[in-house]
């Protein structure tokens, strides 16, 4: 039997996550489309992927199941509404906050136990979806991955997340401090920045580079982890994608620093803090395993797998025992004049497709 996927998404961030998801779909001989619902960043995409251009087209594909990597998707589109989230939870709001339903769901395709319990405690309150725990397909390419790499100078991986308040790429006397210490040769550092910064902060960053310095214009992370031997940044949900490696982080005024963190509030204090990180302490490794275990124990390689398998049984199970999802008439109405498609369509149970 034939199964229709489409991955939606909206920003450059979400390819690793779907690619591993497409290549699963596509060896199990399945049909898989990608949608953007911003055009500007479609570009993205590899072109082996197969992109539709426009709502109208994603409409007429008629999706059984609709993979989302952002936190909407149309509810005129057909199909069962499987969330596969962008992200860790980043620390940067309430942890509440990461537990927003928004109504647009019917299937919750978890990364560990933390968001497990947390969407879990939701779908009490709101019976109208299904929680299933799988892993996260953007790590599968992570594993297997070795307790400590063998670099002859430390590899200091950098991210940095978007928000003016917490970005350390926007703090010029971090910059400046970064600068001094990658002309020592001391560290070779590799550094990411988010996507949605200003050109001008990743222009100027990457004026850094030399043989201590290199700026990556990517959000396949993997293989930087992989190479790295601990992480500086600051509030940023690459922090727990990073813990997955077992290895050290420093991080610079973390909104919600915890004990698996070696968290500092002053530049100058960036040197001492990754040295003290580059000795692998055992606490500071043992904060992190656990916290890990947390978020993501999965360490086989196989999330992607996981999901495919989740959807296709919950699109294939009765479905009754779920209540209609909310009337979200205010988000459908954004939705539709963002994607400029007014349509009084909608689905508010998920579709059930037998094995046939």
């Amino acid at each position: 039997m034939n199964y229709r996927f489409l991955i939606y998404f909206s920003y450059s961030y979400a390819v690793p996550i779907g690619l591993p998801l497409e290549r699963e779909i596509q060896k199990r001989g399945y049909s898989v489309k990608w949608f953007c619902d911003l055009p500007s960043t479609e570009k993205t995409l590899l072109e082996s992927s197969e992109i539709l251009g426009t709502i109208e087209e994603a409409v007429n594909y008629r999706p059984d199941i609709v993979l989302t990597i952002t936190d909407n998707v149309p509810d005129f589109l057909s199909g069962l509404k499987v969330q596969i989230f962008h992200g860790f939870n980043p620390d940067k709001r309430s942890e509440d906050n990461h537990f927003t339903i928004r109504g647009f769901f019917d299937l919750y395709c978890t990364q560990g136990p933390s968001m497990t319990q947390g969407f879990r405690r939701e779908q009490k309150k709101h019976p109208h979806f299904e929680v299933i725990e799988t892993g996260w397909s953007k790590m599968d390419s992570l594993f297997p991955i070795e307790a400590k790499p063998n670099n002859e100078i430390p590899v200091i991986f950098i991210a940095s997340t978007f928000s003016h308040r917490l970005s350390l790429a926007l703090k010029e006397d971090v910059f400046e401090e970064i600068k001094r210490l990658s002309e020592t040769g001391k560290y070779k550092f590799s550094m990411v920045l988010h996507p949605k910064l200003p050109e001008a902060t990743k222009e100027k960053w990457k004026g850094l580079s030399n043989d201590y310095f290199s700026y990556h214009d990517t959000t396949n992370l993997n293989p930087l982890f992989k190479e790295a031997d601990c992480m500086f940044s600051d509030t940023t949900s690459a922090i727990q994608e990073f813990m997955l490696t077992r290895r050290p982080i420093v991080t610079y005024a973390h909104n919600r620093p915890n004990a698996a963190l070696i968290n500092i509030l002053e530049p100058e204090l960036i040197e001492g803090a990754l040295d003290t990180a580059l000795q692998y302490p055992p606490k500071i490794i043992e904060e992190i395993t656990a916290f890990a275990e947390k978020i993501h124990p999965k360490r086989d390689g196989c999330s992607s797998a996981r999901v495919i398998d989740a959807s296709i049984d919950f699109l294939q199970k009765d479905k009754s025992f779920l209540e209609k999802k909310p009337l979200n008439l205010i988000r459908k109405y954004k939705i539709r004049k963002q994607l400029k498609y007014f349509t009084l369509k909608g689905f508010r149970k998920p579709i059930t497709k037998k094995k046939g």
